[in-house]
């Protein structure tokens, strides 16, 4: 099986948001390797484990284009090169606070302010590397199938492969998998603390593009690249 590819923002391996979210999630993933996670109040280790299992297999990150195989005429060195050009021509944004909230049955953190900058550097992302995409897989489909009465998100998954996009685009980072309304409560009320200090001692700024790739189904996602943002 031929491996997929995502472009992430993941924090500067360097930076405490970096730090918060790989020991939240339990992973480096830039070496794939295991890290401890700190504790959760009114949650046990086992549960916090299990809770975070699915992002776990990605790592922290906020997804700007999402996993896609390659077209068969394009290769690793073609797509870190479309990469490098891209981020020569952005420049980087800030995110301002972000807050830890529960998405429907996940918990993620999120901009407090979607900005107009942020919406069209993600849209660059989607529609600039597009040509690299293969076509969607019945299983990439089933995956990200959507409510047939809605038109526009089925035109976006039919023309992006992914029907989150352009303006129904949210950056978020994923801090938890399919969780009880409960279980959310506390994640969220666990990471309000740290993530307050970090909004006023290390305010965010998506300054990269970090390529990641999966280099069989179902195996973890490694990060491989990044390319600063210098436009």
């Amino acid at each position: 099986m031929k491996p997929r590819y995502a472009v992430y923002f993941s924090p500067c391996t360097t930076s405490p948001w970096w730090a918060f979210g790989a020991s939240w999630l339990g992973r480096d993933e830039g070496h794939n390797t295991r890290l401890a996670q700190p504790d959760i109040a009114h949650i046990t280790p086992a549960e916090f484990e299990h809770a975070t299992e699915e992002p776990r297999r990605y790592g922290f990150h906020a997804t700007l284009k999402a996993p896609f195989y390659l077209k068969d005429n394009m290769g690793l060195q073609e797509l870190k090169q479309r990469l490098t050009t891209l981020a020569a021509q952005l420049q980087p944004v800030e995110l301002g606070a972000l807050s830890a909230v529960s998405m429907k049955d996940f918990v993620a953190l999120v901009p407090q302010t979607m900005s107009v900058r942020l919406s069209a550097l993600a849209e660059k992302c989607v529609t600039g590397l597009d040509d690299f995409r293969a076509p969607l897989t019945a299983l990439e489909i089933a995956r990200r199938r959507v409510d047939p009465k809605d038109t526009r998100g089925q035109f976006l998954l039919n023309n992006y492969g992914y029907p989150h996009v352009l303006e129904r685009f949210i950056l978020h980072f994923t801090l938890s998998g399919s969780v009880l309304p409960q279980v959310a409560d506390h994640l969220v009320r666990a990471a309000m603390s740290p993530i307050g200090q970090l909004n006023q001692s290390a305010p965010l700024v998506l300054d990269r593009l970090c390529l990641f790739v999966e280099e069989e189904q179902g195996q973890p996602f490694t990060r491989i690249a990044d390319m600063v943002l210098t436009g």
